[in-house]
């Protein structure tokens, strides 16, 4: 059963960029060089013949215990054989474990970077890119090892870092068992995490029969940000069409909420030792009204007739949850963020709506990297569509090429990142790359936006005081 869940997690997580190979640099004209790193992960490099001297080193996403881990070197083999085919060289590791891999992670690929070196020869450019936790990784990456990198592209990445990630998870489970009443259900400390991902799927499914949890469902999205348009080949649902974004946020707590506040964070606890977060001093009203769902939950409740203020005294009485100070200092070495990016450009990447990895984290990177004093630094860029990572390969290119050129020309001031110039840029490419998953088409997207405050901040960068936040 275990087993089952996982995979039916992981095809839901992958599915959006599964696409079909088109014609691009032939398989025996590029040179696969792959190795096995000391901790035991592999790892992989693709050099097509005539290398440019640009390397691009790839950072995969999550993958559950028990899943396959093969070295990665792209996201996609669209965007991969157009790389290759335009003479970028491709690396990458499988990390040396599944799950929250940031501590061998880190470590793993700047080991692929000594191995291309001593078996490949020395880069001219060496590029860090990654998606969701490779995202983090990718900034990681820039923050452990500066000195390595030219540039950096995180995509759809967590961003806000690790403390700041789970305690704000665990602020929607915690509003989930408390106002869904049941004293069963560990959200920390999880014993058995089979069990009580079971337990919580039955209690979503008796919420969803009523009104009224329909409606605390709704402020248990609410509490983490979720947005409430999920399908990229649907289109957004009106502002005011609470029940369609209800529904869409209820089908992601269901596929991602759950497996990973129960998998995903039971692998994370055994790590780091105890548990990862916690909700001391956490005020429910005020975290509500920084939610960018707060008007849904508010027209839910008055259509359900419940008492919104009952509900949050209730969160507010209700026993608090106390991390361990050992897997906090865990959680914060792998990996929390000081906002220095020791002089490499940064891009990153996010689409507008997405549930698993909510844009407002970019946020969270962006304030601390200010009280850093890198701002000059870091641009970021959105595309206005629903889902976690799914970003054309053109897209992915084009922010790319973006970034190479800053690479190139030292400044910012001297490149353009509007996203008249970033959708350019992608059309350019050719219908061919402009598709999401299945060939479906899609046009660029990038749009002017600004996402709102991260709801449970925490960084090391200098200033405001978000590291002394003490619910972590």
């Amino acid at each position: 059963m275990k087993a089952r869940l996982r995979l039916l997690v992981l095809v839901a997580l992958v599915a959006a960029t599964v696409l079909t190979v088109v014609p691009g640099a032939k398989a025996d004209t590029v040179r696969t060089v792959t190795g096995t790193l000391p901790d035991g992960a592999t790892w992989k490099a693709e050099i097509p013949p005539a290398w440019n001297g640009t390397l691009l080193l790839y950072s995969h996403g999550y993958r559950f215990t028990g899943s396959a881990n093969a070295a990665s070197d792209v996201g996609d083999p669209l965007t991969g054989a157009f790389l290759l085919d335009h003479g970028f060289a491709l690396a990458g590791s499988s990390y040396a474990n599944t799950g929250w891999a940031l501590q061998e992670g880190i470590g793993d690929q700047l080991g692929v970077l000594d191995e291309f070196r001593r078996q490949v020869g020395r880069p001219s450019t060496t590029i860090a890119w990654g998606h969701s936790l490779g995202g983090i990784m990718t900034a990681g990456l820039v923050q452990a090892a500066p000195q390595r990198f030219d540039g950096a592209l995180p995509m759809c990445g967590v961003l806000a870092g690790g403390v700041g990630t789970w305690n704000q998870a665990l602020d929607g489970l915690f509003a989930f068992k408390v106002l869904l009443g049941n004293d069963a259900l560990q959200i920390v400390r999880i014993a058995d995490p089979t069990a009580n991902f079971q337990l919580a799927q039955q209690l979503l499914a008796a919420a969803q029969a009523t009104p009224e949890g329909r409606a605390r469902l709704g402020l248990v999205a609410a509490l983490t940000d979720s947005p409430g348009w999920t399908d990229p080949t649907k289109p957004e649902p009106a502002k005011d069409d609470f029940a369609t974004r209800l529904a869409n946020q209820i089908n992601s707590i269901a596929t991602l909420g759950l497996p990973f506040g129960f998998f995903a964070r039971a692998e994370l606890e055994a790590r780091a030792g105890g548990n990862v977060s916690g909700n001391t001093g956490v005020d429910y009203d005020r975290q509500l009204a920084l939610s960018i769902d707060r008007d849904e939950v508010e027209a839910l409740y008055k259509d359900a007739g419940l008492d919104l203020g009952a509900d949050l005294g209730t969160l507010n009485q209700a026993e608090r949850i106390s991390a361990d100070p050992a897997a906090v200092r865990y959680l914060t070495r792998n990996v929390s963020f000081d906002g220095d990016l020791g002089h490499v450009p940064v891009l990153s990447i996010h689409t507008t709506n997405d549930p698993l990895v909510d844009v407002e984290q970019e946020q969270a990177y962006a304030s601390a990297v200010d009280r850093a004093g890198d701002s000059n630094l870091l641009r970021q860029a959105f595309v206005d569509r629903a889902g976690h990572c799914t970003f054309t390969p053109a897209e992915q290119i084009a922010a790319l090429q973006t970034l190479l050129d800053r690479v190139q020309r030292h400044s910012w001031l001297a490149v353009r990142t509007d996203p008249a110039t970033l959708n350019a840029r992608a059309t350019a490419l050719g219908p061919q790359l402009n598709v999401l998953a299945a060939n479906l088409p899609a046009g660029p997207s990038y749009e002017r936006f600004q996402p709102a405050p991260f709801l449970r901040p925490f960084d090391l960068a200098p200033g405001d005081g978000h590291e002394q936040d003490k619910a972590a």
